[in-house]
């Protein structure tokens, strides 16, 4: 059982003036489903950087276990939405959408998350568009270095960034090869798309991997795309990913990933499930094993931002009742100095992996680039009966891309 007792409006005091004046025009997207506890502590982090906020929330019908008979969240994050709108938002930046404001009465969302996202890219009407996931935070001075950024590069038309993924709690990352390949967000070394250039005639396309299209129909992550976390100077800039910290957050993903039919999804619904079963270190080196990798814990030394501070405190005051998980079987599994040393041999071998996989995937990229602006030379003279049948479906969808 997962509710609130209480409601610490003073935690975003001072967050809900309207400090956008001289910042870019960013609007920020969410789409979420049973949002707490993140979901007030991530709005008033992003409402000083904001000039819009459109906040997405309920159900697709593949995760209609986690949601009320009409497509919302079983956890209350559509009042708390209304509320914070209603308390919070003093310059009007909030807008929520439901499904039902897309024409769907029974509440759902169709899709995966294409729908959801297109809905609040329409409504956009910033210069930029910032994807965040409800549980995505930043710091504070790096949301307001990548705003100036943004003045001061207005030719760029993507940004992406590396994260932190914390797991089991605020005291532990998860890392490993899942987060350095590209199948993870379409991006080399697990980079997340994050902000797109936004105009007229823009579209956003495609939420795995996040696509925006140009007025030209031309994706934006190909045009000139930074990746800010891999700047040396100033400091890189890494988003907060708080992804697998509380039972109630985890347990249902599993079953989502499985009704979509995902062959990787249908694998890693016992990963999810198990989320509160004990560590070994055996165990421990695979708290992920997508695509045959391995992924191990570490502890987290740096600084949390500051509405994540804000959230602990609350958690630790009591103002939210949550169940977290017990972790003395990870703090038993950091302690033993063969775990630490296995997990930097895993390292080493999982980057040698994924540089391969980066090498060959360039290359492939190169070639069907090559092969695509060759076309009006090849195609007038190979018979195309002569190419077999699998060789010219993968041609036509080669050449529609």
């Amino acid at each position: 059982m997962v509710f609130d007792v209480g409601w610490n409006s003073q935690a975003g005091v001072g967050l809900m003036s309207n400090q956008t004046a001289g910042l870019p025009r960013i609007t920020f997207g969410l789409i979420v489903l049973n949002g707490k506890p993140f979901t007030r502590y991530n709005l008033r982090a992003l409402y000083p950087f904001a000039y819009e906020i459109i906040v997405v929330e309920g159900a697709s019908s593949h995760a209609a276990h986690t949601a009320t008979p009409d497509g919302h969240s079983v956890d209350g994050t559509l009042e708390i939405l209304r509320r914070f709108k209603a308390e919070e938002d003093p310059d009007n930046k909030i807008t929520i959408v439901t499904a039902e404001d897309e024409g769907h009465p029974n509440g759902f969302w169709p899709g995966e998350k294409d729908e959801q996202s297109q809905a609040y890219a329409k409504r956009a009407t910033g210069d930029w568009l910032w994807q965040v996931d409800i549980d995505e935070f930043y710091h504070p001075e790096d949301m307001q270095r990548v705003c100036e950024y943004l003045q001061t590069h207005p030719e760029v038309t993507c940004l992406i960034f590396n994260a932190y993924h914390f797991w089991g709690s605020f005291d532990y990352l998860v890392q490993g090869g899942l987060f350095m390949s590209h199948r993870f967000q379409g991006e080399p070394w697990g980079a997340y798309r994050r902000v797109f250039k936004w105009g007229p005639g823009y579209r956003y396309v495609t939420h795995r991997p996040p696509t925006v299209w140009d007025a030209a129909q031309r994706d934006c992550a190909t045009i000139n795309k930074h990746n800010l976390s891999r700047q040396s100077r100033p400091a890189p800039i890494y988003m907060y990913h708080y992804t697998n910290l509380f039972p109630k957050q985890v347990i249902p993903k599993g079953a989502y990933y499985a009704n979509q039919g995902w062959a990787v999804g249908i694998a890693q619904r016992r990963k999810f499930e198990s989320f509160l079963a004990p560590l070994d270190e055996q165990k421990a080196t695979r708290i992920y094993d997508h695509f045959g990798t391995y992924n191990w814990l570490r502890r987290f030394h740096g600084q949390h931002p500051p509405q994540i501070k804000a959230l602990r405190s609350d958690l630790e005051c009591g103002f939210i009742e949550l169940e977290v998980r017990p972790n003395e079987d990870i703090e038993k599994v950091l302690s033993n100095p063969g775990y630490l040393l296995v997990t930097r041999f895993l390292y080493f071998s999982e980057w040698l992996r994924n540089l391969f996989l980066h090498l060959r995937y360039a290359a492939w990229m190169l070639c069907k680039r090559a092969i695509v602006k060759s076309a009006p030379y090849w195609q007038p003279v190979i018979p195309m009966w002569l190419v077999p049948e699998k060789w010219r479906l993968r041609l036509g969808r080669l050449m529609e891309q």
